[in-house]
């Protein structure tokens, strides 16, 4: 599946700046404060890491499609 949109969802519950995606996956994500999704990234190369990081994110708060 190609991964085209990855994002925050806060609808259910906060992000806590872990920093476990970053950690992940520095090129797609950061965390200032709370995780933002980098600009201008090809998804599709780090999709596994993507995954990853939406699989270990302890709020559950990123989303892909």
């Amino acid at each position: 599946m190609a991964i085209t949109k990855v994002w925050l969802d806060e609808s259910s519950d906060e992000c806590v700046s872990c920093g476990a995606c970053e950690a992940t996956c520095d090129a797609v994500f950061s965390v200032p404060e709370k995780m933002v999704v980098k600009e201008g990234v090809d998804f599709n190369a780090y999709e596994n890491e993507i995954k990853d990081a939406a699989d270990s994110c302890p709020a559950g708060v990123i989303k892909f499609s």
